[in-house]
């Protein structure tokens, strides 16, 4: 499996010892790296979040998880906010992908974003979420983008209930980590992964559908999930074959008993006809 993970500027330069980056400097490499053996994610699918872990909001308001939880599903990222470039491309990603969905922030999802650098501030979290709201023109989603600070403790608590796993580099004095969302139904429970900076739409749709228990979704969501079926390995969609085989011999049946249902009426009404 692949991650991006988040190499600062000063790291991508050749040196003896060294890591030497062929992307050009600010961009993701999926390169892997001797200090990145214990950062990852793995995947607990199901596991319950830590409802009642204590956090501070971008208002400065005191939550716990739990009250951000309970309506809808939710999106669900661990990121620091000083992070110097992935920790925006997986909210730029996040943001490109819900824009062309036809659900609403606040009616029909949440977005929860955790900082894992217990130095971040609520001002630095409102600032972050100013800016990135801004920028997509998204500023009327303001109440439902919630941005996360907590303690040592409480990030713990979230970050392991996820499987997510980072690590501090001295070296460099930041953190390094990988990239991605996951999506979790309105009670707090880990529905869904999608790893890397960049989301699909579709995918993140059927995610939201399958983890709002029906809350959300029209009728060809539904059907959309009979034929795909979520892959924890790849974190994606695949199509159900013999599921699509399936709907397609119910769909030829409901055509062939409408076919005879249309002639049976029409050979009624024939011999009416000619009586009259």
């Amino acid at each position: 499996m692949t991650f991006a993970f988040c190499i600062p500027a000063s790291a991508q330069n050749a040196g003896p010892g060294g890591y030497v980056d062929p992307q050009s400097p600010g961009t993701v490499s999926t390169l892997p790296l001797p200090q990145l053996k214990n950062v990852g994610f793995k995947q607990h699918l199901d596991a319950a979040l830590p409802l009642d872990a204590p956090f501070t909001d971008d208002t400065g308001r005191k939550v716990t998880l739990g009250q951000l939880f309970g309506k809808r599903p939710v999106i669900l990222a661990f990121v620091y906010y000083q992070c110097p470039m992935l920790c925006t491309q997986v909210m730029n990603g996040l943001s490109s992908a819900l824009k062309v969905m036809p659900f609403t922030a606040g009616q029909d999802y949440d977005v929860v974003l955790v900082s894992f650098d217990p130095r971040d501030t609520p001002a630095i979290a409102a600032e972050k979420k100013r800016a990135h709201l801004q920028y997509w023109s998204r500023e009327q989603e303001g109440a439902s983008w919630h941005l996360l600070t907590g303690d040592e403790v409480s990030i713990q608590r979230a970050t392991s209930a996820a499987g997510f796993t980072y690590q501090w580099d001295e070296r460099t004095g930041q953190f390094a980590h990988v990239s991605g969302v996951l999506v979790a139904t309105p009670d707090g429970r880990l529905s869904r992964y999608f790893y890397g900076v960049e989301f699909s739409p579709k995918e993140l749709r059927l995610a939201l559908v399958e983890s709002g228990q029906g809350r959300i979704g029209s009728a060809i969501d539904e059907l959309l999930l009979y034929c795909f079926h979520y892959d924890p390995e790849s974190g994606r969609y695949g199509l159900m074959v013999m599921n699509l085989v399936r709907l397609g011999g119910a769909l030829t049946v409901l055509a062939m008993v409408g076919f005879f249902f249309v002639m049976r009426r029409r050979e009624v009404r024939t011999p009416m006809a000619s009586r009259a």
